[in-house]
């Protein structure tokens, strides 16, 4: 953790301004300590470099599992394919130039992908999750003297209202519990002229019929560790069959939904060992996450209007994504 990020950092209780004691230092950056509110006295850790505002165990728990099993699958760096740079500038629909030197917050960062674009841009980034994959971000990241990780809660974020540029929330707002209420607490943390970019996934007739849906109510009670096993054990069952399903030519891509099994070969520029990798990983992130509320693109742009945003554009990207700008 930055020094300066003390400059934004505020209690999520109550609003006030954060003491910072008993620090330590690593090469000027703080590894521990303990920040104290100097409003309501309420105490809150740093460990590992990342300020704690939320308890260990929470319903983004699975996320923490997967994100830290899979620190780097989805990074450019490690795929060698610009996958993630990709999708956050057609998502977000900035150019790289204009986030240089600015000041981001990343919500839902997971293990960093998309915290990796922002960096390489020049950005400094503020990248924030409710679960421990803040670790594998941290861990990803760490040589960037421009990034601060902070384990918080999207419903009480404790950042100061108004102290960004840019802000986004890729493929996370729908696993939250009140997704509208998720949103509406990205908006305020823009500066006046701020951006903000959201995706989540569309509300789909044809998601009645995928098998995603079926399974979820029996798998999201599974403890995340015995689901992972399994998912992992049915892969190399699973996924064979949808490559076979998938090139059958004309029909192959829409038999192959009826598998439950993520299956990227075709879609994305990966090898064959990527292909499993990536199946095994975004599986059990569909079969997982306590919350899975896809929306639709008139609830999303009544909510940018709700948050009294400008130049609103919302629409279809395979995900259902949304763009404005804080007056």
């Amino acid at each position: 953790m930055n020094r300066d990020l003390l400059t934004i950092l505020i209690c999520p209780s109550c609003g006030s301004e954060l003491a910072l004691a008993g620090e330590e230092a690593v090469n000027g950056a703080i590894e521990s300590g303990l920040l104290r509110c100097r409003g309501c006295s309420r105490r809150y850790p740093i460990t590992r470099g990342v300020p704690r505002f939320v308890a260990p165990e929470n319903y983004a728990d699975s996320f923490g599992l997967q994100w830290n099993r899979f620190r780097r699958t989805q990074l450019d760096s490690h795929s060698g394919h610009p996958i993630s740079r990709d999708r956050f500038f057609r998502c977000t629909g900035w150019r790289p130039e204009e986030l240089r030197d600015a000041r981001i917050l990343d919500v839902g960062c997971g293990a960093g992908r998309f915290t990796e674009i922002a960096l390489a841009a020049g950005a400094h980034v503020v990248a924030v999750d409710y679960s421990n994959a803040v670790d594998a971000c941290h861990e990803n990241h760490a040589a960037s003297p421009r990034l601060d990780v902070v384990q918080a809660d999207v419903y009480a974020l404790p950042l100061t209202p108004g102290s960004f540029d840019f802000a986004y929330c890729m493929g996370v707002l729908q696993h939250t519990p009140d997704v509208r209420r998720a949103f509406l607490a990205l908006p305020p943390m823009l500066r006046h002229g701020g951006r903000l970019a959201v995706d989540v996934y569309p509300k789909l007739r044809r998601n009645a019929i995928w098998p995603k849906y079926w399974l979820r109510p029996l798998t999201r009670r599974l403890p995340a560790a015995r689901l992972f096993g399994l998912v992992e054990r049915a892969v190399p069952v699973l996924l064979p069959l949808s490559l076979a399903l998938g090139r059958i030519p004309g029909v192959g891509r829409q038999l192959r939904r009826a598998i439950p099994v993520a299956n990227y070969e075709d879609v994305l520029p990966l090898t064959p060992r990527q292909v499993k990798e990536w199946a095994v990983l975004d599986t059990f992130d569909m079969l997982a996450p306590a919350y899975d509320q896809p929306q639709a693109a008139e609830t999303l742009r009544a909510w940018f209007t709700e948050a009294g945003m400008n130049d609103v554009w919302v629409g279809r990207m395979g995900f259902l994504v949304g763009r404005g700008t804080r007056p």
